[in-house]
């Protein structure tokens, strides 16, 4: 299944959201991080860089995991990410940018509080991955050491591992590994 540009990037800002505490320590400790993150992701519109809206991300980001981990039961999902959709009171509407010439949704003024624009925009690409009955592609990295999520965007939905840790790149060393050892 195709997803827009902006569904495939809000989704994997999600999953980078999720995993700024999964892998390797905290890495939305302090504004500083979090102007990286959300520069790094093409978050604009309005900043209060206090640390109230640094609070409000990080509770954003749990939101976020929780409705990561129910997504093997598509109705908790759905009441999960509905409940989202109205908390933030997402209103979509079409535009465009220089930097972004195709039309795309946005779901909340410019004028609203990080938190709140973020929450709807994930919102509305987790409803695009629901409409779609594609649920399974949010997955959590199938290495043993690692809790990290990702997005699954491949055509077969066959990515079982992260890109925070090298994790598909050690699992195949450690079974090459093994099985050298086994054969050997």
């Amino acid at each position: 299944m195709n997803f827009s540009h902006d569904t495939e990037l809000t989704l994997r800002a999600a999953g980078a959201l999720v995993n700024s505490d999964r892998v390797g320590g905290e890495h939305l400790a302090d504004q500083r991080a979090l102007d990286d993150y959300l520069r790094d992701w093409g978050w604009t519109g309005r900043r209060d860089r206090d640390p109230e809206e640094l609070a409000a991300v990080q509770r954003l980001r749990k939101r976020i995991g929780r409705i990561w981990a129910a997504a093997d039961d598509e109705q908790r999902t759905v009441d999960e990410v509905n409940a989202l959709l109205s908390d933030t009171r997402a209103a979509p509407w079409l535009t465009r940018h220089p930097e972004m010439p195709d039309w795309h949704l946005h779901l909340a003024s410019v004028h609203d509080p990080l938190a709140q624009r973020m929450g709807a925009e994930m919102a509305m690409a987790l409803a695009d991955l629901i409409r779609g009955g594609e649920l399974r592609r949010l997955k959590v990295c199938a290495a043993p050491d690692c809790d990290a999520v990702l997005v699954d965007l491949s055509r077969n939905r066959s990515r079982m591992f992260c890109d925070t840790g090298n994790c598909g790149n050690r699992q195949h060393v450690a079974a090459y590994r093994q099985r050298r050892a086994r054969d050997g």
